[in-house]
């Protein structure tokens, strides 16, 4: 008889404005290493990756938007407990007017906005294997990612 296991399946957003800069936070969760971090969370279920991208960035950011979600990959994480799933959401802001607040103070300590060729660190480790896919390479040890088709919706 197969074990009962536990899954998670959740979204991740690169969100960068019309100057290039992508927007990390500095995750304070308690009972985990500070890091830096994408907006990003749990998929509810009947969501799809973009909807809950669109949905986390609004409630850790306050950042509303209509701009269109491009999921690029689905990464799975080897190394965690339970099966981990996440989506690889990508948004582009056409302005450098959002200003994000900090909504969860329990879970971030501030937002920011970074070159990326000048991230800081160290990355939660779901937003590095994003950033490393996005910025064309490999994932990190541990991961594995599927490119996933852009589709228009």
């Amino acid at each position: 008889m197969a074990q009962s296991t536990s899954s998670s399946v959740g979204v991740g957003v690169i969100v960068t404005r019309a100057d290039g800069n992508l927007l990390l936070g500095y995750r304070i969760k308690a009972g985990e290493t500070p890091s830096w971090c994408l907006p990003g969370g749990h998929v509810e279920p009947g969501e799809t990756f973009e909807t809950a991208a669109l949905r986390e960035l609004r409630e850790e950011t306050g950042i509303v938007t209509q701009r269109p979600v491009a999921i690029f990959a689905i990464l799975q994480q080897l190394t965690a407990r339970r099966t981990a799933i996440t989506g690889a959401a990508q948004v582009s802001l056409d302005d450098n007017l959002a200003e994000p607040q900090v909504t969860e103070p329990d879970v971030f300590a501030q937002w920011a906005w970074f070159p990326p060729s000048d991230l800081p660190t160290p990355l939660f480790p779901a937003s590095e294997a994003m950033v490393s896919l996005w910025q064309g390479a490999p994932c990190p040890e541990g991961w594995r990612a599927y490119s996933a088709p852009i589709n228009s919706e």
